[in-house]
């Protein structure tokens, strides 16, 4: 996550770009979703600040107790209740737009719209994937997108997250690299269409 902040801050000021999607592969959260699915980020929550409650020595943790925090609120996020929700950045109107016009000449899968889940941590316990998909509506998980939109709208620039479905513990289909390429080729697609209703 630090590293996609990061990355994308050192983008913009070195291109200054009209648009930003970030791409790549992630882990499905829902049973439905298969391999070469892709998701295209109708919003993006960041599943990797929480406040845990209290516990006394010897009562050991339960990850499904922990509340969220929004690191983007002023002020003490751990402190503060009203800051006691998943911090969330929506995709952008017209790059959706753009997205969703190009998807049928995606043929590797189905193109879908949803959540992108964004933390460093890898999930493969059902119940807590479950959570993250009843209480927050994250469809998959990555380890990247939240964070660049994080960045992206400091900026005030467009920003969509594009991620195809690598692997699903929910179903149990095994992690499958070449997925990545399938979402380079339709992310190609989509910066060829969004450049060209720029251009118009």
């Amino acid at each position: 996550m630090p590293n996609a902040a990061a990355a994308t801050a050192i983008a913009i000021q070195r291109y200054n770009p009209i648009a930003i999607i970030n791409q790549g592969t992630a882990g499905g959260y829902e049973p439905t979703l298969h391999l070469y699915d892709i998701v295209l980020g109708v919003s993006t929550v960041h599943l990797g600040a929480f406040k845990t409650p209290y516990r006394p020595a010897g009562a050991g943790s339960s990850t499904l107790d922990w509340t969220p925090m929004n690191l983007m609120f002023e002020g003490s996020a751990a402190n503060d209740s009203t800051a006691r929700t998943v911090a969330r950045f929506s995709g952008d109107s017209l790059l959706l737009a753009v997205a969703r016009g190009v998807a049928p000449l995606y043929k590797r899968g189905r193109v879908l719209e949803g959540t992108i889940g964004s933390a460093d941590m890898w999930n493969d316990e059902i119940d807590r994937i479950e959570l993250f998909h009843t209480k927050y509506g994250a469809s998959v998980e990555d380890m990247e997108t939240a964070s660049s939109a994080q960045i992206a709208g400091l900026f005030h620039i467009a920003f969509l997250g594009v991620r195809v479905v690598s692997d699903n513990t929910t179903n149990r289909e095994a992690y499958e690299p070449k997925t990545g390429e399938a979402c380079e080729d339709y992310v190609f697609l989509v910066v060829k269409a969004y450049v060209a209703t720029r251009v118009r």
